[in-house]
């Protein structure tokens, strides 16, 4: 029977320029083919399938109808054909060639199933996907082994070379122009640079009320009100303001499978510093930790009955407050502390502990840009040295049992410093340091007082009454030891 409602599978891998030609030269040459077969294509709406920019070779991990994880093409469009072929909905499928419609064994051999199954004509362009003998489908398979052995020659020498760049620092080059930099990817381009530091400067900006903070949705309004175009979409908005101000390439740090691998061959437009506080104040945002916090102790205070949080709430008319371990989010209720009078004491110790010289010279040391540059090269170092253990292992120069134990000490380590790197608290912490402590103090944002007390210590434990006078007692917040 001839098809008369078939299904016109259409894809084209890399769609750089997003103008879908690709696909298109392919639908016109999948719709002469029709005509010269006779067949009818259904509805274009429905029968028109099109996955432009999908590749069906690279495979993600998803979840299994039963549970389980596992790599698979992601192709919602093929998935869709499919159904509508096994359903009847559908009498035929045409595309270019059988490597437009598969490039996965898994995926051709679900086509044959419904193909075989429903006795559904194929065909294609270039006479490939002839699915309707064994001799056809035998050939379908040999040649789509060929061109899956082929993508996975290009995708091996396509990762070592950008391993090969990323340990050299460079740009690896491909995809569009870097905000901020020339088509060479290092040079820097002055007037995106500026505003590149104006942004960052803007999201930096003090404030006493929310209303005037600068947020990257703001921001992005900004720059389009004043016809300041990004790299290479037509407006900015809040999302690609994130991108680029938390992207490593600014700070002149290179990026390898999402991972910071060293520095980069090209200048950093924002210092480390300035970095690492635009990347901390947006975390914060994002977490719903607004700089306008009262009650700054949240999240450091700790119920000794029941371990947990104590959060501030006001008392009666809303003139005093409290920290308790508050029922309603899963505390006992038990243990409540006057919150003004809690962030006081906390507030002196902190200061007494810092203004403590041989502490403060101990601290700015380990706080230091130079300790962050160290780390970053320990860092460097320990990647360095886990692929070299790797390599060992492979060669058989070293046993498992030794290659195990090895990984474990280095992986260890290498987290660690990852931590102090990644971490918002020591870049407040080294604000705090590099001048007058207590003058600097007095103008933190209440968010930031916080990420220094958890810095220094896991927090504070709150002890019960010990008398049956309720007046507020320094001694029941007990500072809690790091193991």
């Amino acid at each position: 029977m001839v098809p008369t409602r078939a299904i016109a599978l259409l894809r084209i891998s890399d769609d750089d320029t997003d103008e879908a030609a690709g696909v298109e030269r392919q639908s016109v040459d999948t719709r002469k083919l029709a005509e010269r077969l006779g067949w009818g294509i259904g509805p274009t709406e429905t029968h028109v399938i099109i996955e432009n920019d999908t590749s069906a070779f690279k495979r993600r991990k998803i979840r299994l109808p039963d549970g389980t994880t596992a790599l698979r093409t992601v192709r919602p469009g093929f998935r869709r054909a499919l159904d509508m072929l096994a359903s009847g909905e559908a009498d035929g499928l045409l595309a270019y060639d059988l490597d437009r419609v598969a490039r996965d064994p898994r995926d051709l051999e679900d086509l044959i199933d419904v193909v075989e199954s429903r006795r559904v004509p194929t065909d294609a362009v270039t006479g490939s996907l002839d699915l309707s003998n064994d001799s056809g489908i035998t050939q379908a398979r040999i040649m789509l082994a060929i061109a899956n052995k082929s993508s996975r020659d290009t995708s091996r020498r396509v990762v070592r070379a950008l391993e090969d760049l990323a340990e050299q620092g460079k740009w690896s080059g491909g995809g569009y122009r870097p905000y901020g930099y020339e088509g060479d990817g290092s040079t820097i381009r002055e007037t995106e640079a500026a505003t590149i530091r104006w942004m960052a400067d803007r999201i930096l900006e003090p404030y006493e009320d929310p209303k005037d903070a600068w947020s990257p949705h703001r921001i992005a309004a900004d720059l389009n009100r004043r016809g300041i175009p990004p790299a290479r979409a037509a407006k900015w908005n809040s999302g690609s303001v994130v991108s680029l101000l938390t992207g490593p390439r600014v700070a002149g740090l290179r990026t390898h499978r999402g991972k910071v691998v060293g520095k980069a061959a090209w200048p950093a437009i924002l210092t480390m510093e300035t970095w690492e506080a635009v990347c901390a104040v947006i975390a914060s945002r994002a977490r719903g930790n607004s700089n306008t916090l009262t009650r700054w102790l949240t999240g450091v205070l700790f119920c000794s009955q029941c371990g947990h949080r104590l959060s501030g709430a006001p008392v009666g008319s809303g003139k005093s407050h409290r920290y308790w371990c508050n029922t309603s989010r899963g505390g006992c209720g038990k243990i409540s502390i006057n919150a003004e009078l809690s962030e006081a004491e906390v507030e002196r110790q902190i200061l007494e502990y810092l203004e403590t010289p041989s502490v403060l010279e101990t601290l700015r040391s380990t706080t230091s840009s130079v300790a962050a540059d160290e780390a970053r090269k320990e860092a460097g170092d320990d990647e360095a040295q886990l692929k070299e253990l790797a390599r060992m292992w492979a060669q058989k120069e070293i046993t498992l049992a030794e290659y195990t134990e090895a990984r474990k000490i280095i992986a260890l380590r290498l987290r660690e410093t990852k931590v102090f790197l990644t971490a918002a608290a020591p870049r407040v912490l080294r604000d705090l340091l590099s001048g007058n402590v207590r003058a600097k103090w007095a103008k933190k944002m209440p968010t930031e007082r916080r990420e220094v007390v958890l810095t220094l210590l896991p927090g504070y434990r709150v002890m019960p009454h010990s008398g049956g006078v309720r007046t507020f007692d320094p001694s029941r917040l007990q500072p809690i030891e790091r193991d």
